[in-house]
């Protein structure tokens, strides 16, 4: 019985840049959307959107049934909340806030199994394919085909960052420039010059230990990411896509309405309507 192997590691072994769109949304047909359009994963959050476990592994099925990888953002929280998602099916986690080398060396023991880390076994969800898997090929597989990404967000982590890279058994580093932006009083300015340096460091560390970077979104020229070092891609929300559709479509039929002829054209209305 065949087990999926995860389409970002695959195209980073082949140098390729991975795209990942964030999925605030909650039903599974904006999942849909993003893999028939191409992306090759989507980032499904259970840190600040009320996603429950049920929807969730909705989400994850459909990310599943388009090939694609499903990258869960886990809430803080016990060994439980981190590993459940993998056993719903997705391809990997985010853990938000990581600040230390001892917290990065726990949630690799809790997410990796015999010999990396101590994680608990069980086989008999999704992800062991309900039990029809030989142990030894569950073990190996999500060993070697699932991701572990860690989030550095904040000045802590940013002094700890070598540290935390050098702790073997996870995959991945995720800046978040709007919490560091936030946590140095410059919120939303991502260009800042200490947000442009922590970017920069994080990249370094993660090349340096041989993990892979992962942007939260385009904050930044692709070739500059690039060049820095960041391999996996956001390429932005489905919350944002929508908004700017819904804009754009305004704006549009605004402009139209005000061509009008004087005498089909309606009344204006009032701006405190």
């Amino acid at each position: 019985m065949k087990l999926r192997s995860s389409r970002v590691l695959k195209l980073l072994r082949e140098n390729q840049l991975p795209t990942v769109l964030k999925i605030n949304l909650s039903d599974p047909r904006a999942t849909e959307i993003a893999g028939l359009c191409g992306v090759d994963a989507v980032w499904l959050c259970n840190e600040h959107v009320p996603n429950d476990w049920i929807g969730l592994e909705n989400q994850i099925r459909a990310a599943r049934v388009h090939d694609i990888d499903a990258l869960v953002r886990v809430g803080r929280g016990s060994y439980s909340d981190y590993i459940r998602p993998f056993e719903a099916g997705a391809t990997g986690i985010i853990v938000p806030h990581v600040a230390s080398r001892t917290e990065a060396r726990q949630i690799v023991d809790w997410v990796r199994f015999h010999p990396i880390g101590k994680r608990a076994l069980d086989g008999g969800n999704t992800d062991g394919q309900y039990a029809l898997v030989p142990i030894e090929d569950y073990i190996r597989h999500s060993n070697a085909e699932r991701i572990v990404i860690l989030q550095i967000e904040s000045p802590e982590a940013l002094g700890n960052v070598e540290e935390i890279a050098a702790v073997p058994g996870f995959d991945g580093i995720l800046f978040g420039p709007g919490d560091f932006s936030h946590r140095i009083g410059k919120a939303g300015q991502l260009d800042a010059p200490e947000v442009v340096a922590a970017r920069q460091r994080i990249a370094a560390a993660a090349r340096k230990h041989g993990k892979f970077c992962m942007s939260a979104g385009l904050f930044a020229p692709l070739a500059d990411l690039v060049t820095e070092g960041y391999r996996v891609i956001n390429i932005g929300a489905d919350v944002v896509a929508l908004s700017g559709y819904v804009k754009q479509r305004l704006e549009l039929i605004q402009g139209q309405i005000s061509a009008l002829p004087s005498a089909i054209k309606p009344p204006a209305r009032s701006p405190y309507a």
